[in-house]
């Protein structure tokens, strides 16, 4: 049975001050919860309208349909939600290829991301401190369990690449063609917020300006989504890398 103190608890998750505070995120449907299960994180909490996962009797609670519904951010609830621990950040490995986010704010565009990282093999994803968190629901939904394979770390993105000894890209409407150029195995690449793109600040430290052509005949689109961008350039950087 659903307690009233459990209600409130998940029901705080959705704000990011409470996920601080309470170092809990909220995980929902069966797939989701099992690639977190099967991952480094911790279960805290499984609430499940029937008896699926195999977890530790104190962390699992049997609920009904209508309970769900109580806690649930779903339209049409799954049969089961979890809280989940957030880990302590890990160190960015500068050795490999990066992306970098500046101040992405739409969770499905940094779900969508963290998912193509995932694909990519892009171990580190670095974001602004500006950019919407990933533990927020609808990041985690969207990630499909990408989340636990893919390293997310919010820094001082201008701090970060001041100090990174490699090449930083950033993707802009103006820059070099991606499709002619030589691309490295490791660096930074970074994109922009959704209405302004990449900072003036953040800009200071892009060493190679790039762009994806556009070929439409009137040349009327304005931009693409920045997750759109993130996977035609990971697509690319990735074509002709050594790393396999």
């Amino acid at each position: 049975m659903l307690t009233k103190n459990q209600i409130k608890l998940i029901t705080s998750l959705d704000q990011k001050k409470f996920r601080n505070q309470h170092q809990l995120f909220v995980v929902e449907g069966k797939k989701g919860i099992a690639e977190f299960l099967n991952s480094t994180f911790e279960l805290y909490h499984l609430f499940a309208t029937e008896p699926t996962f195999k977890v530790n009797d104190e962390k699992f609670t049997l609920i009904t349909e209508s309970e769900l519904k109580k806690i649930s951010k779903l339209k049409t609830p799954n049969t089961a939600l979890a809280l989940f621990k957030i880990p302590n950040t890990k160190p960015v490995d500068e050795s490999k290829l990066i992306l970098a986010l500046d101040d992405v704010r739409d969770p499905g565009n940094l779900g969508t991301i963290i998912r193509l990282c995932d694909w990519f093999g892009i171990k580190d994803l670095v974001c602004s401190n500006a950019t919407v968190d990933c533990y927020n629901s609808k990041v985690v939904q969207a990630t499909m369990g990408s989340l636990t394979r893919v390293n997310v770390s919010y820094l001082d993105l201008e701090v970060f690449l001041k100090a990174h000894k490699n090449d930083v890209f950033g993707a802009f409407m103006e820059g070099k063609n991606v499709y002619e150029q030589m691309l490295p195995d490791k660096g930074v690449i970074v994109l922009g917020n959704e209405a302004n793109g990449i900072s003036a600040t953040i800009e200071t430290f892009v060493n190679t300006r790039i762009s994806i052509p556009r070929f439409g005949n009137l040349q009327a689109t304005e931009s693409l989504n920045v997750a759109t961008a993130t996977a035609i350039l990971l697509s690319e950087f990735k074509r002709g890398s050594t790393e396999k």
